[in-house]
């Protein structure tokens, strides 16, 4: 697998340095995950050099296909155990990171490894996607919304492309079989303001799993109905 060395190097191909403080927090962030893990379920991945490859590196696949210095602000919906957004900001500090989740204890969890991290500008929010998705605050204000591992396309876009400013980005982190999820999406995306930039296709190093990377641009408004209540996106997802 990958182990620390790898990964460094691994990050130095695609042109991002890692400082000695961000190769500390990585290890940090590892050590809570398995931590917690035995109370809370984060992650069926526990051996170090799986989690460094299938969560940490594939978390800064993003910044590999856009360039995260012309990005300021990112929210992450149903971020989980902070994937993708943690690692992203440990790589870019200058991120302002917005994390929504709906199980509190995840949220505990994060609030614990942003103190540990040392981490600014990381806002914590636990409600539910369409919940957030509705609140003035947050609509049509990120120039990032990214997902990682939460729902189809189709659903997906409902949860993110309402908090997407206009001219922003919308990335989902998919496995490799999203062709099929991505044709069932193209009404929901176009309905809600989105436009299909990119599919962008490729393996994990070392084991060579494959991944998708879906980027979505918002080009005009979410009609205000969307997202619909809670629990509706993903019982009758728009088709």
């Amino acid at each position: 697998m990958m182990d620390e060395k790898m990964f460094v190097t691994a990050l130095q191909e695609r042109g991002l340095q890692l400082t000695d403080k961000q190769l500390k927090q990585f290890n940090i962030y590892y050590d809570l995950l398995i931590e917690w893990n035995e109370k809370v379920n984060l992650t069926a991945i526990t051996e170090k050099e799986e989690v460094y490859l299938k969560h940490f590196f594939d978390s800064i696949t993003p910044s590999f296909y856009t360039d995260f210095r012309e990005i300021q602000t990112v929210c992450d919906i149903g971020a989980g155990a902070g994937f993708p957004s943690i690692p992203l900001k440990i790589c870019f500090p200058h991120l302002q990171i917005t994390i929504v989740d709906s199980l509190n204890k995840r949220i505990n969890f994060l609030k614990q490894l942003v103190e540990a991290l040392d981490l600014d500008h990381t806002q914590l929010v636990h409600a539910r996607a369409e919940d957030f998705g509705q609140q003035k605050e947050h609509r049509a204000q990120y120039d990032l919304v990214t997902a990682r591992a939460v729902a189809r396309m189709s659903v997906l876009s409902e949860y993110c492309l309402p908090v997407c400013k206009i001219g922003g980005l919308f990335m989902a982190l998919k496995g490799v079989s999203s062709s099929e999820e991505l044709s069932d999406a193209k009404k929901a995306i176009q309905l809600l303001g989105g436009e299909f930039v990119e599919n962008h296709q490729f393996t994990l190093p070392i084991e060579g799993s494959g991944r998708s990377l879906i980027m979505t641009k918002k080009t005009k408004n979410t009609p205000k109905k969307y997202p619909r209540k809670p629990g509706t996106p993903a019982k009758s997802p728009i088709s």
